[in-house]
């Protein structure tokens, strides 16, 4: 007859675990072929960033090599470094005057692209009125024209503006640039406001705030990611633009950066000064790559937050 005791000691005796059985879930069998994708998109990632690369390492070091060693061994590393390529693009090719004339016709559009961009996005993902979707779609349909059909009406355009020609002026260029980068820019932000909420902004508008003190006080801080993404593409389209000033701004001293490369590299069949033409195309892309790194965590929250909202 068993006692007290020695029940409780058959209760604290390990007792054995039932085996179990691994069964093979529905994913198991396509882990081999996920390791293939995966390895597939390294490798295009690789390639990819090899394409991109070495061509910018390749003008980076031909930037400071005479023109000789650029036509005798192109691969070959600069044996020493030739500094006066890049003064003589800056002062010789003139691309510190094509430099300051990018600076304000980009600065001026990228700036008003981005005011009235913002604007007109508010207003047609926030209020409904008739011809809202009709007003976003005929935006929309701008995206698809390509330039080269509208260069020709704009060169009239502008020659024949009220008051005097915008021909080969700041203004004017400034006004192409914003006109063309404005479908992209309302497209993209108005799918963005769509994401915020309309709480913060009903609010405001409780507390006695107007419709563009709620816009520039409240709406616009929180679409800052957007703001920057859509500002960084817009910085890089219309800094590399180069259709749009060769036929709208045909005077020499209101050239852009890139038209100021297209003179220098016509140039170099009589001057032969190939490492000039590599010293400006740097400093033609350097302001890029330097906006690119500095804001490149901005640029991809903003184009991640809508979907992650």
């Amino acid at each position: 007859m068993t006692t007290e005791i020695d029940k409780v000691a058959a209760a604290d005796e390990p007792q054995p675990r039932p085996s179990v059985t691994k069964k093979l879930g529905p994913t198991d069998g396509r882990s081999s072929e996920g390791g293939v994708l995966h390895v597939f998109s390294h490798g295009m990632l690789i390639l990819w960033a090899l394409m991109v690369g070495v061509p910018l390492l390749w003008v980076l070091w031909s930037s400071f090599k005479t023109s000789n060693g650029i036509l005798t061994d192109p691969w070959g590393l600069p044996t020493s470094l030739h500094f006066e390529n890049w003064s003589n693009a800056w002062n010789k090719a003139n691309m510190g005057q094509y430099f300051i004339n990018t600076i304000i016709v980009v600065g001026g559009s990228v700036v008003g692209t981005m005011v009235l961009g913002s604007m007109a996005a508010y207003v047609l993902a926030r209020f409904t009125f008739p011809g809202n979707r009709l007003i976003y779609y005929a935006f929309v349909a701008g995206m698809s024209f390509p330039v080269f059909m509208l260069v020709i009406p704009l060169f009239f355009v502008l020659r024949d503006f009220p008051g005097s020609s915008l021909l080969a002026t700041y203004q004017g260029l400034i006004l192409v640039y914003i006109a063309y980068s404005l479908p992209f820019t309302i497209f993209f932000m108005t799918a963005f406001f769509r994401t915020l909420p309309t709480t913060v902004a009903e609010a405001a508008l409780i507390d006695g705030a107007s419709h563009s003190r709620t816009f520039f006080q409240v709406m616009l801080p929180m679409a800052k990611p957007g703001l920057i993404s859509i500002g960084i593409f817009n910085f890089l389209g219309q800094w590399n633009q180069y259709l749009l000033p060769m036929v709208l701004n045909q005077q020499e001293d209101k050239y852009v950066l890139t038209q100021g490369l297209a003179m220098i590299a016509l140039q170099q069949g009589y001057e032969n000064d190939w490492g000039a033409l590599m010293a400006g195309m740097m400093i033609a892309m350097l302001p890029v790559l330097i906006v690119y790194v500095i804001f490149q965590r901005q640029v991809q929250s903003g184009l991640t937050a809508g979907a992650l909202k």
